[in-house]
């Protein structure tokens, strides 16, 4: 079953774009094409929609404002020029963020991202309920083995990850896990719409950063540098 896609963009050049590499998948269909938030509500309240790419900047509402009117609204993954809303996006659960112009490897691995959720042999399309269902899923959780005890730890409640020697420390608001593991490879385990390596013995929650003042970055009462090296890919994302 292909999901069906609504593209959400106020720029008729996006929409060609997205079209165009949905058009090269067999998993995809676009059955909408919206210029403005306003035309998008009410095409949802009319149609069934299992994935919307969304752009932010719109006339009259932008796209994190039409989030916020939606009572159930389908996976989304943002499509955007500006990078200084990802943090505030990440808040209503968005599955990716791309920053235009979007390459298609990019846009594959978000798509893949979505297509990693979803039931087998269902819709995409979340039934609409009074209360929303907040429990962690499957896929948002590790298990990380610290000596005889192997601890499931959810990924919204890690803070930061530090290299230390061969052992990696994981730092959540509860508590510290020390694990043989090695950077590269639990950079690649991490959702890149999550987590962000900003130095090169530190990865960070992007939604659990609270400021950002020179080289550092405070993430409750912790502080974690951005490396040189680092530094301009984290300024490009963010504009800081």
């Amino acid at each position: 079953m292909k999901l069906k896609c609504l593209l959400v963009d106020d720029e008729p050049l996006a929409h060609k774009v997205i079209q165009n590499y949905v058009n090269r998948l067999h998993t995809l269909e676009v059955v909408g094409s919206c210029f403005n938030a306003v035309e998008a509500i009410n095409f949802l309240y009319k149609h069934e929609v299992d994935l919307m790419f969304l752009d932010i900047h719109m006339p009259e509402l932008n796209g994190l404002e039409m989030l916020k009117t939606l009572p159930s609204p389908p996976k989304v993954i943002v499509t955007t020029a500006y990078s200084e809303f990802a943090l505030e996006s990440y808040e209503f659960g968005i599955v990716d963020y791309l920053l235009k112009p979007i390459a298609f490897p990019r846009f594959l691995k978000a798509v893949n991202r979505v297509i990693e959720q979803a039931p087998a042999n269902t819709s995409l399309q979340t039934t609409p309920a009074p209360v929303a269902d907040s429990s962690p899923k499957a896929e948002e959780y590790l298990f990380l083995k610290e000596n005889q005890i192997t601890h499931k730890v959810f990924l919204n409640d890690i803070l930061f990850i530090q290299a230390y020697g061969n052992y990696l420390k994981f730092f959540t608001e509860q508590k510290m896990i020390m694990v043989a593991e090695t950077m590269k490879s639990i950079n690649e385990k991490l959702p890149e719409s999550q987590f962000m390596r900003v130095h090169k013995s530190y990865i960070v929650s992007l939604a659990k950063i609270d400021q950002i003042e020179g080289n550092q970055i405070r993430l409750k009462d912790e502080v974690v540098p951005i490396g040189n090296k680092y530094r301009l890919l984290f300024e490009q994302r963010f504009k800081k």
